[in-house]
């Protein structure tokens, strides 16, 4: 044992090798979280309104899908979308692709028709102002200023 004997020198060294060891792995897990924190999309996961009528599946790639609830008809439509960030602005472009609309107005067996799908996700079809705060996510529309609350489930 080393430290047992009182070799000085050993000792200095050891001390000076685990200092070394922990400045290190410090170093790269500070550069790890910087670069998490500041590269990461921080709207991904699934959000849901206060009411549970609208739920939003942010995945990466810059895709959404929109799952809508209707309360008279007690069904619910999943509509894929597609969204352009914009961190520094802090802005989110939130569009349909038509083909999937069509698709999906086709998967649907006549029960729904495309100006319907398009009907039911018109109010996030749009670019907003988000703000993140913990597991609350606040959409702004940016021409009339109103707000969707969702909710990080």
């Amino acid at each position: 044992m080393i430290v047992a004997k009182n070799d000085e020198a050993k000792r200095s060294r050891l001390w000076s090798v685990a200092l070394l060891v922990s400045s290190v792995l410090i170093v790269l897990i500070v550069i790890f979280l910087l670069t998490k924190l500041f590269t990461t999309n921080p709207l991904e996961g699934t959000w849901e309104d206060e009411n549970g009528n609208i739920r939003l599946n942010v995945e990466p790639g810059g895709t959404v899908t929109v799952t809508i609830v209707e309360v008279e008809a007690g069904s619910q439509i999943q509509v894929p979308m597609e969204y352009n960030l914009d961190r520094e602005a802090k802005t989110i472009t939130i569009h349909e692709d038509q083909e999937e609309v069509r698709k999906l107005a086709e998967e649907s067996d006549g029960e729904l028709t495309p100006e319907q799908i398009e009907e039911a996700v018109d109010s996030l079809r749009d670019t907003f102002d988000y703000s993140v705060d913990q597991d609350m996510l606040t959409l702004s529309e940016r021409e009339y200023g109103d707000q969707i609350i969702l909710i990080k489930q």
